[in-house]
């Protein structure tokens, strides 16, 4: 399944591929962060932050270039959603407006979440540390999660 093909299956307002493709910023927000994950990893860090910010300015979704983002991602709204470094992400996840994958500490190792397959993370929900959610995790709108969930668990806030 091809990430616009995700975006139509869990979106029922999305009406078309061309609506997604052209209108929706999720997709436009993943497609710029994989440019800016290849200067990162090439470490060209001012140009991979470069293109991570006009990304922000265009969709209101901020994804650190060194982020590591599975297949058939979705971004639903986007507004506000902010993954960090050191964040990875597994395929098929549903992520919400106003999420935060965050850090709590400042030094400079693995101190952002982990987020395994087909994970879902409700609008607002705040995920933060170097913690796993594990498959088939549900996390409810405004959920504070700061230890590792054990797979098919649901987290309500």
């Amino acid at each position: 399944m091809s990430l616009l093909k995700a975006y139509k299956t869990y979106d029922p307002a999305a009406k078309s591929y061309a609506e997604i493709f052209f209108l929706y910023p999720g997709p436009k927000a993943i497609a710029l962060h994989r440019l800016s994950h290849c200067f990162y990893k090439m470490k060209l860090f001012f140009i991979a932050r470069f293109i991570s910010e006009i990304s922000r300015w265009l969709t209101g979704i901020e994804i650190h270039p060194g982020a590591q983002l599975g297949k058939r991602l979705v971004i639903d709204h986007g507004m506000g959603v902010v993954i960090g470094e050191t964040v990875e992400i597994g395929d098929d996840c549903i992520i919400f407006h106003g999420v935060t994958l965050g850090g709590t500490r400042f030094e400079a190792k693995k101190r952002h979440p982990t987020v395994r397959n087909r994970v879902l993370i409700g609008a607002g929900a705040k995920i933060l540390g170097a913690i796993t959610l594990e498959d088939d995790v549900r996390i409810g709108a405004n959920a504070v999660v700061t230890h590792d969930v054990p797979a098919r668990t649901t987290v309500k806030a």
